[in-house]
């Protein structure tokens, strides 16, 4: 499974609570970089799967955005959000 990141610092991966393997693909000078993910077992058709990423971002992570909690409807929390799409080999 690959996803998009860009100046991303990442620690670890699970899926469905399992270590998975992971490394970076070749950086994109605007594109950003691969994060490619091992899945630590088979998945079967239809079947959900829980992915975890400990990461940190940078001022630089463009790929990754925030609101403030005043920028939010209920006016309480920050939001994460990510405007790159995954790519399912």
């Amino acid at each position: 499974q690959v996803l998009d990141t860009k100046d991303l610092q990442v620690f670890k991966v699970t899926v469905n609570g399992q270590d998975a393997k992971f490394a970076f693909g070749e950086k994109h000078s605007f594109k950003g970089t691969p994060l490619e993910i091992t899945l630590p077992c088979e998945l079967r058709r239809g079947q959900e799967a829980i992915v975890e990423i400990s990461f940190e971002s940078s001022p630089k992570s463009s790929a990754l955005q925030w609101f403030t909690p005043e920028q939010t409807s209920g006016k309480k929390h920050p939001f994460l959000f990510s405007q790159c799409q995954v790519e399912w080999i």
